[in-house]
């Protein structure tokens, strides 16, 4: 029998590279995204904690500075009526008592963290309730050189101004204008007759919470009674220490899935780099991929595809050195026969015998001819693949046309008889290179037909299914001696031959049903060899079943 291709592990399917362990049939290729949704949900639970935590925290901050504005407005504007009342004078002049002011905010309640001042009409401190109940600031003088004691001298720590600085960012225009003025630009709005609030900065940094509300007894103002609370600062530092929680929290959570997208990822990812680099340097030397078939994700389809490619590699390695020796093996049979035979040709004493030796050696030629051409064009069909563009085609129809073609060109021999599919069998492939695997097929059953009587090649296409896919399948059949069962693989191993009685030696290379499974292979299909038997359990031929994969939407 003709032609071959050599079968390393003949215990595992020859259309599947060693190493692939691919799913069962039935299973999808590729699932679905887990590591995507496990990292958007990792982070995304962090960041959601975190931005809840700050948006409650800025939301209850707010809350709390406008009804402390609220609260020393309407203190302010109680304030302001009584004095209005009873320490204002408006004959003959509009005019503020001091006296008056003085005794009247004396026996006024006023909070521990609110300082209430009064100014008359030209702005000077009528009244201070510090004062009044004996409480003085205490501000830190600066160290010699610093800077004189009019400066304004920031005692708050560096990361609080840090804060503070990034919290300006999302301040309105308005906000930043207030934060920037003075208690004696917020009172001389208040002369005006303008009642003024916001939060200002001290000379120290610290901020204060403030209303100014303008005194008025009739229409003329005679005064300013400015409310001031100082517990802003303490109040912000008490929500950032209520933010700690949160941020523990999500820096947990983030500290958690960082760790275990460093374990699921990270390490896989690595021990595959490791090995494939290792794989590099090894020098054709087998290196095992780290086995991740156990995941059901990406990482394990990536550990999957690169242990099926090396595999794939170190097989195609093999082969080319198989190959290589088989190629040297052949090629060093004919130029032994022709070194003999040149070696003989001058002792030869009478012309037989030279014809004889000339002959050897032009059928030895035309060997040497021939495996040459054959190796040369199997050594070059994995890249005339690789180069060529698939199409959709009739399969059916290229098998007709191939047997009509015979048909013409043969005088005798077998009948070739062909039974189509009802309606078309389309596949994705080169229909040039799977013509040249039925030609050779038809080709190796023509050379084993029987001699003696008529006998027929039959060819039968038909609907199958393989891995669970649809797909198409052709059978070519002969009436011949058939195979022997040891060498239902071997006889598509390369430059194996086993020809028939009474066939010239040398006529065939032994490529031509490796070449076929090679073709085969490369359109995901598959090629095996079987022999026919009767009812009595005689063989009675042999068949080639080639399975193809049908187009999509077939």
């Amino acid at each position: 029998m003709a032609w071959g291709i050599a079968i390393r592990n003949p215990e595992r399917p020859s259309d599947e590279p060693a190493g692939m362990r691919w799913p069962k049939p039935g299973w999808p290729r590729w699932s679905a995204p887990r590591l995507a949704q496990i990292i958007l949900a990792a982070n995304g639970f962090a960041l959601l904690i975190l931005i809840v935590g700050m948006l409650a925290v800025s939301e209850t901050r707010r809350g709390l500075v406008d009804a402390k504005i609220d609260a020393l407005r309407a203190e302010g504007e109680l304030i302001a009526n009584v004095l209005a009342e009873g320490a204002a004078e408006s004959d003959p002049a509009p005019v503020l008592l001091g006296d008056e002011a003085r005794a009247i905010l004396r026996q006024l309640y006023v909070p521990q963290d609110v300082r209430v001042r009064i100014f008359d009409k030209g702005v000077r401190t009528v009244a201070d309730s510090h004062l009044l109940s004996s409480r003085f600031d205490v501000v830190p003088l600066p160290d010699i050189g610093e800077g004189g004691a009019g400066g304004v001298n920031d005692q708050r720590p560096v990361f609080t101004r840090f804060l503070e600085g990034i919290g300006g960012v999302f301040r309105t225009r308005e906000e930043r204008d207030v934060l920037r003025r003075s208690l004696r630009e917020e009172v001389d709005i208040a002369i005006l007759g303008q009642t003024t609030s916001g939060v200002r900065r001290q000379e120290d940094g610290t901020r204060v919470v403030s209303v100014s509300i303008p005194i008025q007894p009739v229409q003329a103002v005679v005064g300013v009674v400015t409310l001031e609370s100082f517990d802003l600062d303490a109040l912000i530092a008490s929500e950032r220490r209520a933010l700690l929680p949160f941020i523990v929290i999500a820096a947990v959570v983030t500290i958690l899935s960082s760790l275990m997208l460093t374990v699921f990822i990270a390490r896989p990812i690595r021990r595959l780099a490791v090995a494939a680099h290792e794989a590099r340097m090894a020098g054709g030397k087998r290196v095992e991929m780290p086995h991740l078939e156990g995941r059901r994700d990406e990482i394990g389809e990536l550990g999957l595809a690169l242990h099926a490619m090396t595999e794939a590699l170190y097989d195609r390695m093999d082969a080319i050195e198989q190959f290589a020796a088989d190629v040297a093996h052949e090629l060093k049979n004919p130029l032994t026969s022709i070194r003999s035979a040149v070696e003989t040709l001058p002792k030869a004493k009478d012309d037989e015998r030279r014809a004889r030796l000339l002959a050897v050696i032009q059928s030895d030629v035309k060997r040497l001819d021939r495996l040459i051409t054959d190796i040369s064009r199997a050594s070059r069909l994995d890249a005339e693949l690789a180069r060529e563009d698939t199409a959709r085609f009739d399969f059916a129809a290229l098998l007709k046309d191939i047997v009509e073609s015979y048909r013409d060109a043969r005088q005798s021999g077998p009948d070739l008889v062909f039974e189509p599919v009802a309606g078309s069998a389309m596949i994705e492939g080169r229909a040039g290179p799977l013509g040249q695997v039925v030609r050779n097929l038809i080709d190796n059953a023509v050379t084993f037909a029987p001699k003696d009587r008529a006998s027929r090649i039959k060819l039968r296409v038909f609907r199958d299914h393989r891995n669970g896919l649809p797909a198409w399948t052709l059978t070519v059949e002969d009436e011949g001696p058939g195979i022997p069962e040891e060498n239902l693989e071997t006889v598509f191993k390369r430059f194996y031959t086993d020809r028939p009685k009474g066939a010239a030696f040398g006529t065939h290379s032994g490529l031509g049903l490796a070449i076929a499974r090679q073709i085969v292979k490369a359109h995901g299909g598959a090629i095996h060899a079987e022999n026919r038997k009767g009812d009595d359990g005689h063989v009675r031929g042999a068949r080639f079943v080639v399975t193809l994969p049908a187009a999509r939407g077939e």
